[in-house]
This record gives structure tokens, sequence and C-alpha cells, in this order.
């Protein structure tokens, strides 16, 4: 309970505005793309990869097991998305400094729209903090890196 009220007082201390999940938006989308290939730490899931590294929730709807062997942090972001290209650096950032503590995933909303749907993400950038013992919580919007540390320290690694 204590963890959960850690990620929601941090998302509502420091959110900056999230972007609507709209994919209709073609001109947004031209303006502004992440240069994956830059990306070298996170690591970039489709909903098959989900289903077999992070959790299997077709096959145990009911119940949440987290099949990682690391704490982790999923984020779900679309290439347009503004708050999304000033959280992606700081992702980046903490990939390499908790490189083999944690991993940090993520999902383009766009191209997995069905994974997205499941997990009922309606705004961009949400993230799903996932400890290893403990039900993954969500929060959306910006965070500053500062935040997403206490985030990982506290919830992620229980330092």
């Amino acid at each position: 309970m204590k963890t959960k009220l850690i990620i929601t007082a941090l998302a509502a201390s420091f959110m900056f505005v999230a972007c609507s999940n709209n994919s209709n938006n073609s001109n947004n989308k031209q303006e502004t793309n992440l240069n994956k290939t830059n990306m070298t730490k996170t690591i970039h899931l489709t909903k098959a990869d989900f289903l077999t590294k992070v959790a299997n929730y077709e096959k145990n709807p009911q119940t949440w097991e987290y099949l990682g062997d690391k704490p982790a942090i999923i984020d779900f972001y679309a290439d347009w998305c503004g708050p999304c290209k000033m959280v992606a650096p700081i992702l980046e950032q903490l990939a390499a400094e908790y490189e083999g503590q944690i991993y940090i995933y993520k999902v383009d909303t766009e191209a997995e729209q069905e994974l997205a749907a499941d997990f009922g993400i309606r705004s961009i950038p949400t993230l799903l903090f996932v400890p290893m013992n403990d039900a993954p919580q969500m929060a959306q919007g910006a965070l500053p890196k500062d935040a997403f540390k206490q985030a990982i320290n506290d919830v992620l690694l229980k330092n």
C-alpha cells in the first residue's frame, strides 16, 4: 500500500501534460519522430515479447504473474507525443545507470494498439512499474529523473 502511495504521489506532484492517445494525428507523427536507433539500453516490446518476458495475461487473466528476473518499468509511448519525447532520454539514462538491476521496456502504442488497449492506455506516456513480488502500479504523464529514481529505489529495488 505504501509503495502505491509513493507512485501516486510522485505522479501527482511531478506530472506534466500527457498526450491523448489519438492515432489520427498524422501531422504530429511527421513533426516528431523518436530516433529508435539511438536507444541502446531500453528494450522495445511487441505483444508477443510482452507475453513471454513480462506477463502472459492471456493465459492467466485473473492473476498477475511477472515473468522477469528483475523489476521493470514499462513505458507506453508514441513517436508523436511531446511528453514521451521528454521521458525517452531520461529512461535511456536510467537504463544505463541501473543496468543489471532493472529492465526498462518500451511499448509503442501505435504499433501495439491491442496491447495498449488490453492495459487501458488512454493517455501517454503511461508508465507501468513492475516490482518483483508485488502488484504492478501505473503512473501517467512525464516524470522528472529524480522522481523516477525515487520510484526505482523505493518501489522497485526497495532500498
